[in-house]
């Protein structure tokens, strides 16, 4: 006789309520700040009952963490034929998210609090962090296959690499935009690019 389907108990979770959530909980942040944002508030502003709130994050360093990593979700590398290019958009999208509000209050809020707080720490490398690392795996993948940048490393020092350039790209953005309070234009981005590719043109050695 065929297996029979598992019964699905409970009511399925909406996207739309979802989506509610954590566009109310960036307004909130921006409005009220990090110390004055409730889940009740938020609910309120969501137009959803408290407890499916509750039921999808149990903690506001939670809720958040997801409310500024959909943002960060939204960066994207589209190929615009070199490494230098590609470096070049990726770094002023960047700095075109960091200037939004929501962004800047959210990302420098949860960044503080988690200095004594190592679960939301935790949070932030996986919902942010590790995402968007996607962003230098494809931007090396592609210069490889131009043979703009050498190829052939093991996957682990690939990782690390992979890390390593993260950093300075993500450090040097954040710092300038947020630390610096200093513009990320056009011509910024053109020095930083040369700066960065004239690093990666060199073989990092393996640690």
């Amino acid at each position: 006789m065929p297996l029979s389907k598992p019964t699905r108990t409970g009511r399925p979770r909406s996207a739309e309520a979802d989506t509610a959530i954590l566009v109310a909980t960036r307004a909130a942040l921006v409005e009220l700040g990090w110390s004055k944002l409730t889940m009740g508030d938020v609910a309120t502003r969501a137009g959803v009952a408290k407890t499916t709130l509750y039921r999808r994050w149990s903690h506001k360093n939670e809720l958040v963490v997801d409310a500024v990593a959909v943002l960060f979700d939204e960066l994207e590398l589209p190929d615009r034929g070199s490494l230098a290019a590609d470096i070049e958009g990726v770094v002023l999208q960047f700095a075109a998210l960091l200037a939004r509000p929501e962004t800047k209050t959210a990302l420098m809020a949860v960044v503080a609090e988690s200095i004594s707080d190592e679960a939301l720490r935790a949070r932030i490398r996986s919902a942010i962090v590790d995402r968007q690392k996607r962003l230098v795996t494809i931007g090396r993948e592609r210069a490889q296959a131009r043979g703009e940048l050498p190829s052939g490393e093991d996957p682990e020092t690939s990782a690390r690499h992979t890390d390593l350039i993260f950093d300075v790209v993500a450090g040097a953005v954040v710092h300038r935009a947020l630390v610096s309070a200093e513009p990320v234009d056009e011509e910024w981005a053109r020095e930083f690019t040369v700066l960065l590719c004239a690093g990666l043109s060199a073989p990092l050695p393996p640690a």
